[in-house]
């Protein structure tokens, strides 16, 4: 029995690098290789990762959820490539099976481009530190479709229904391109020369693929990295294809209101509760964000201005960073410093569900203002949003089809028979009335002098 090579040696990191290190891993549901990002920050290497999304549906808030994320990473140093998975040539959306057609997907493209822009520039994060890139950069290239010919070679049927299964829209007869789809998302690590790629947990299958079948290319593995996912307002996955699950960027306050009031909040429930869900991973992550940004700044966070700019009520005590205010007859005021203990107090049945919505509004219209604002004043913004996302034109109501009415048959009387027959006799003609077949010429002189009324 052959020996067992040994065991590398764990990697130690200097306080600063650990600390590097726990910023880009903080709050995440989990890490593969994370062996991989420690070696680089050991070495004093830049660490590298992309983040991909098709643009396909119209984004929504769950888009909070890697955005904040990546700010972690942009904060520790790291270049962060955003892939738009299309333009011209729609790759990735393309073939997400088709969610999307060839000439939507272009608009939709530029359509993303600005929302992302505007997301970061309203969270405080400077785009500079930013790549953007188009699959049809690289993904059309000679080598990268060799690759991707080798890499259909060496994959099974089962191991590229099953990498897509979480992702992919899954119908009975799939496409090709279902199939093709996790493969070139494991490609894309090679050939944006990445250290990590960065996703939601539901991508996990695809990224154990990436590590099982880079290698067989020649290529090295990559650690991956999985935030959570956000369930939606009705509960489940939150969804562009289900209006009621979600809220969009640019959906007026009114139907933020609206959708909010509807969720699915029931009382002491923190475990199916996609409003608690979304504080813990959009709204605090976000209140706690703009503090450190603060502080880094040099700006105390406890003064007036800077707690109105957080949302936060300036009675509030120090530390915290959310507040409800709740009328008095109701209990009054209630103020959170963390997460948890919002969580807790709900649990405990002291923050109510109509308390909780109410926090909800306007702090996710706070988030959206700025958003709103940069679209409105943006008119290439608002075209591509036309052209990405056309309005459906209901379809004309036929006009419902009217009977006829039938005419009705009148039986002629004798004062009308008798009449007509007069005046033949006069002008040597036949009487006639419509519908009534004449009498014999010979009987018509005395039939009138005989029925005469008058």
């Amino acid at each position: 029995m052959s020996a067992q090579p040994p065991k590398p040696a764990p990697i130690v990191l200097s306080p600063e690098a650990q600390a590097t290190f726990d910023l880009i891993t903080r709050d995440l549901d989990e890490v593969l290789l994370p062996e991989i990002i420690k070696e680089k920050l050991a070495n004093g290497e830049v660490v590298k990762c992309y983040w991909g999304t098709a643009p396909t549906g119209r984004p929504h808030l769950g888009y909070f959820v890697p955005l904040t994320k990546i700010a972690d990473f942009l904060k520790a140093g790291v270049a962060v490539k955003v892939l738009l998975a299309g333009k011209p040539h729609f790759i990735h959306a393309f073939l997400d099976n088709g969610k999307s057609t060839y000439e939507t997907v272009a608009h939709r493209v530029s359509y993303y481009s600005k929302l992302l822009h505007a997301i970061f520039t309203s969270l405080g994060v400077p785009t500079d530190k930013l790549s953007f890139i188009t699959g049809s950069d690289y993904q059309l290239s000679k080598e990268y479709s060799l690759d991707n010919f080798r890499l259909c070679a060496l994959t099974t049927l089962h191991d590229a229904t099953k990498a897509g299964a979480e992702v992919v829209k899954q119908i009975e007869s799939p496409f090709l391109s279902s199939l093709m789809y996790p493969g070139m998302q494991a490609l894309d690590e090679q050939y944006l020369d990445v250290d990590f790629q960065f996703g939601g947990v539901d991508q996990r299958k695809i990224f154990t693929m990436a590590q099982e079948y880079l290698p067989k290319l020649g290529y090295k593995k990559r650690a991956h990295l999985m935030n959570p996912m956000v369930p939606g307002l009705a509960g489940g996955k939150m969804s562009s294809s289900d209006p009621n699950s979600k809220i969009d960027f640019l959906d007026s306050a009114a139907d933020v209101k609206k959708k909010i009031k509807v969720a699915f909040c029931e009382p002491t429930n923190i475990t199916e509760n996609g409003l608690l869900s979304f504080h813990k991973a959009v709204l605090v992550p976000i209140q706690m964000m703009r503090r450190g940004q603060m502080l880094d700044r040099g700006e105390d966070p406890e003064t007036p201005a800077a707690r109105a700019a957080m949302g936060i009520h300036p009675d509030s005590p120090a530390g915290t960073v959310i507040s409800v205010m709740r009328d008095e007859k109701w209990g009054g005021p209630m103020y959170y410093p963390s997460y948890a203990a919002m969580e807790s107090a709900f649990a405990a049945d002291e923050l109510k569900p109509a308390d909780l919505k109410l926090v909800t509004v306007d702090m996710i219209n706070a988030l959206l203002d700025p958003i709103r604002r940069a679209f409105e004043g943006d008119d290439e913004w608002k075209q591509a949003e036309a052209l990405a996302y056309p309005k459906e034109v209901p379809a004309p109501k036929q006009p419902k089809k009217t009977k006829k009415p039938k005419e009705k048959q009148v039986r002629p009387n004798a004062e009308t028979f008798i009449e007509k027959s007069k005046q033949a006799a006069t002008e040597n003609v036949e009487p006639t009335i419509e519908g009534v077949a004449p009498p014999p010429a010979a009987a018509i002189v005395g039939d009138v002098q005989q029925l005469s009324l008058s």
